[in-house]
């Protein structure tokens, strides 16, 4: 291993990650102090403002820059006719194998053949039961009576939540074709293995888009929607050679997609899903046409005609694009110590030191600025206090004055903070303040009254490097 400056001790590895993500409140294994709920996750002060700022990214970039496409949040209880339409009561499941001996569950399709064939544990070499379908939809009851009446299911996806709303948003928006619908909500999956950390959960928040079109305009519209979503990567700043695409195979595609590709990324436990964009056909309103008997036929009044729409769906998880952000901003790097603003060393140690940084994008970071008085004392930490009320109107402010400006840094690098204002001596004498920068940390004097303006245009000048 190298130890020459800007060499890098490691990527990225779930355990780096997870540890991170407790350490500094971003993720909390869900109920831990009663050894934790298998399969969910609560998420921490940095953790929601991140989940949030990811959130706000996608509904900007689908409805604010999309004059084509409206917003919804419809209800996580809907109609049990809606999965019957929808193809869930009947289609949605995974094939599920025990190990008789060691317990484990497995998904078959996930067993190594030859495993599978000799109905042998991948595990333990136990023997394996016979597999067997596994509806992965949580159900419920609905009213005071626990009877097959009164069932009902928690939603395992948001899109049926769009289809049974098509026909409100037309008449109530006068949409016309083609045209979106935009939804972030709850979604809830029984799933058999839950594992690598957030990455697959039974409770999750999904951002979907579903895209209306005319018949025969969907395989343009859907060859559009997969440049607009690889290029939205890029906007936030992903290293793209982590990204590639996957084309569903004939034995892949979903029973409603007519074509299907995922966006890939590069995690620590190697290539998966981030986001699918699939051509759904006319399948899903035609279903709810059918089972509802309502006409779900649009009426094109330009050209005279009525037709089912055909669909462009893209749909990813807010959560695994959490835990994408979180991979792809992680870095370990050896840097020299940093002095402090007058010139001496900023922290205890060697020259030089190994710092964990995440490089998220300014947009996405919890913490915008950190504002850090270089001593309590002679009314440094009054005059922080100040400024960082006048900074916390434009962006989400910290505050730290424990301990060595150095060590302080290095945790505002560990949160992803991009910015770092030092309040000192210099700043009560000119109204000056040092700016300093988590990518390259290198130091400027800013004039305090010049400082809001500075850190936004750096913000919108940004690049990762």
């Amino acid at each position: 291993m190298s130890e020459e400056k800007g060499e890098y001790r490691g990527k990225a590895t779930m355990e780096k990650i997870t540890s991170l993500a407790k350490r500094r409140g971003f993720v909390f294994q869900s109920s831990e102090i009663y050894g934790g709920q298998n399969g969910a996750w609560d998420y921490g002060p940095l953790g929601v403002e991140l989940k949030n700022r990811i959130a706000r990214a996608w509904w900007k970039e689908m409805t604010q820059l999309h004059d084509d496409i409206a917003g919804l949040d419809a209800a996580i209880l809907m109609h049990p006719r809606t999965w019957e339409a929808s193809g869930h009561v009947e289609n949605f499941t995974d094939p599920l194998v025990d190990c008789k001996k060691c317990k484990t569950r497995f998904r078959a399709d996930q067993i190594p053949p030859e495993n599978l064939a000799q109905k042998k544990c991948p595990e333990c070499g136990g023997e394996l039961t016979d597999t067997r379908k596994f509806n992965l939809m949580f159900k419920t009851h609905i009213g005071p009576a626990e009877d097959s009446a009164g069932a009902i299911y928690l939603r395992p996806e948001t899109a049926q939540g769009i289809y049974v709303n098509y026909r409100n948003i037309v008449q109530s928006n006068r949409m016309k074709i083609p045209f979106g619908i935009a939804q972030i909500g709850k979604a809830f999956r029984n799933e058999i293995v839950t594992k690598n950390f957030i990455f697959r959960t039974c409770e999750f928040e999904q951002m979907e888009m579903q895209y209306f079109v005319k018949p025969g305009d969907d395989v343009k519209w859907f060859d559009e929607w997969k440049k607009r979503r690889w290029a939205y990567y890029e906007k936030l700043g992903v290293k793209m050679d982590s990204l590639r695409w996957h084309r569903h195979g004939p034995d892949e595609l979903a029973h409603y997609a007519k074509d299907a590709y995922d966006i890939e990324y590069l995690f620590p436990m190697g290539w998966r899903e981030l986001e699918g964009i699939h051509n759904r056909s006319d399948y899903d309103l035609s279903r709810h046409a059918e089972y509802s008997g309502k006409d779900l036929k649009y009426i094109d009044q330009d050209n005279n005609e009525r037709y089912i729409p055909f669909i462009i769906e893209t749909s990813a998880g807010l959560t695994r694009t959490l835990l994408m952000i979180l991979c792809d901003a992680y870095d370990e790097e050896l840097v020299p110590n940093e002095k402090n603003p007058g010139g001496s060393e900023g922290s205890a140690g060697s020259a030089d030191d190994w710092r964990t940084v995440l490089r998220f994008h300014p947009d996405l970071a919890p913490v915008t600025a950190a504002v850090l008085p270089l001593m309590k004392k002679d009314g440094l930490a009054e005059l922080a206090e100040d400024i960082r009320a006048e900074l916390k109107e434009d962006f989400t402010t910290g505050y730290d004055q424990a301990g060595a400006i150095g060590r302080r840094y290095r945790r505002q690098d560990e949160a992803g903070t991009p910015f770092c204002v030092t309040i000192d001596y210099q700043t009560k004498e000119d109204g000056t303040v040092t700016l300093r920068f988590r990518d390259s940390m290198e130091q400027v004097r800013v004039p305090r009254a010049e400082l809001i303006e500075r850190i936004r245009r750096e913000i919108k000048q940004y690049k990762r490097g």
